[in-house]
């Protein structure tokens, strides 16, 4: 019996995966530049039209080389936004900016379309920015959406409250993402049915944003000598 040989590489095929290859490599960092260029040139055009017109980026450049001298200064709006931000939120952490911020509250309160709007992002805020509060640090496998599937989940925390009151058992909150990791499902299961993973919450995020084509790097087992 002779042996099945492997098809040959053409150079049309090696061509096609030396660009997938270097497409893989280029595409995020380009992506990711080209974020990083917009959302700069967003805050520049958002916040250069409320400083003086002889505080502009080209009439100082022009006091400091000459009136012939232009070339573009990128990233001016982002330094003021981020000292802007800190001063507000200096200001914020003091008795009086704390008293301040609260009767701002008060007086939102009274507004209905405004109250809910501000209410809405506020808690947005809070949620992603929160220092204190308590994020997804386990990754785990649960059955869903049926019994025999299994979904990649963050663990979140156990219930409380009126949730833990009326649920039998030992139970915990999974948060199951949904690709393209748009929208997700919080989901309370029995704690023995969970399948802890020791994959990051991070990689998990990039294995369902991949459909599961990026699996986390499998890692060495630890030999004791």
């Amino acid at each position: 019996m002779t042996d099945i040989q492997p098809p040959k590489r053409t150079v049309l095929g090696a061509l096609r995966a030396s660009f997938l290859t270097g497409l893989v490599v280029v595409l995020p960092t380009g992506l990711t530049l080209w974020l990083i260029w917009s959302v700069v040139g967003w805050l520049d055009g958002w916040i250069l039209p409320l400083i003086p017109a002889a505080y502009q980026p080209e009439e100082i450049v022009h006091r400091l080389f000459g009136p012939d001298v232009a070339f573009p200064l990128r990233g001016v709006g982002v330094a003021v936004f981020l000292v802007f931000t800190v001063l507000i939120g200096w200001m914020a952490r003091g008795f009086l900016g704390r008293a301040f911020m609260g009767q701002a509250e008060l007086l939102v309160d009274r507004v209905p379309v405004v109250r809910s709007v501000y209410g809405g992002l506020k808690q947005i805020t809070e949620t992603v920015f929160a220092q204190k509060e308590k994020t997804f640090d386990r990754t785990c496998l649960v059955e869903f959406p049926r019994p025999g599937a299994w979904a990649v989940g963050l663990v979140a925390s156990s219930p409380k409250g009126e949730i833990a009151a009326k649920l039998p058992g030992d139970m915990i909150a999974v948060f199951v993402a949904l690709t393209p990791l748009t929208s997700g499902v919080l989901i309370y299961v029995p704690r023995e049915d969970v399948i802890y993973l020791d994959m990051k919450p991070d990689e998990a995020a990039k294995l369902v944003v991949s459909g599961g084509l990026v699996y986390p790097a499998q890692k060495e087992p630890l030999v004791s000598k």
